[in-house]
């Protein structure tokens, strides 16, 4: 007789997915399109196959990201309540958050990672929840950049350079990097 092991308890973190970002110069409409479907279909298979959803806020002194700013908040588009919420005020969203007792509270061993910023505050998150020992599947297409250019060299990285980029350095390292479809199955 074969026995089924069941997966890992899991939690789909959404990081930063605030509208704080709509008031930075980077910010252009029509990008993140792609990736609003994306999180929009992976935080529904989540709740279909009842993982927790954690939504993570930034908070620091730039205008937009103030605590008095009224943009410390879910995204219009983003559906529900989380079943819990954290804000942060450096990139990874364990340091003093009470995230980490919470999702040892729940029993969770598995953090799905979503949201904005991939190579900052989502990368960051993975490369912390794995050195506490949490599995890490990194969504990518659930997440989302903008180019950057480096200052020294004046050359531009397109957000998928930078996406690329994260997922070498995560992989097999400090996450699985998975795509959507393969994440929702092994829930």
């Amino acid at each position: 007789m074969t026995r089924l092991t069941k997966p890992p308890k899991s939690a789909l973190l959404i990081i930063d997915v605030q509208p704080s970002f709509l008031h930075m110069p980077y910010w252009s409409s029509g990008h993140e399109a792609p990736f609003q479907q994306a999180l929009l279909k992976l935080e529904a298979g989540c709740r279909a196959a009842d993982v927790p959803v954690v939504h993570i806020f930034h908070i620091d002194d730039d205008a937009p990201f103030r605590a008095d700013s009224g943009l410390i908040r879910a995204m219009d588009w983003l559906p529900g309540e989380p079943a819990a919420r954290f804000d942060k005020h450096v990139h990874n969203a364990f340091t003093d958050t009470g995230l980490d007792n919470w999702l040892r509270s729940q029993g969770v061993q598995r953090l799905i990672i979503s949201g904005i910023r991939t190579e900052q505050c989502c990368e960051t998150t993975a490369r912390v929840g794995s050195d506490m020992g949490y599995a890490v599947d990194f969504v990518s297409e659930a997440t989302l950049t903008f180019p950057m250019t480096h200052k020294g060299s004046g050359q531009t990285f397109s957000a998928q350079d930078i996406t690329t980029r994260t997922e070498l350095v995560l992989a097999d390292r400090f996450a699985r990097i998975l795509n959507m479809d393969t994440c929702l199955s092994s829930l």
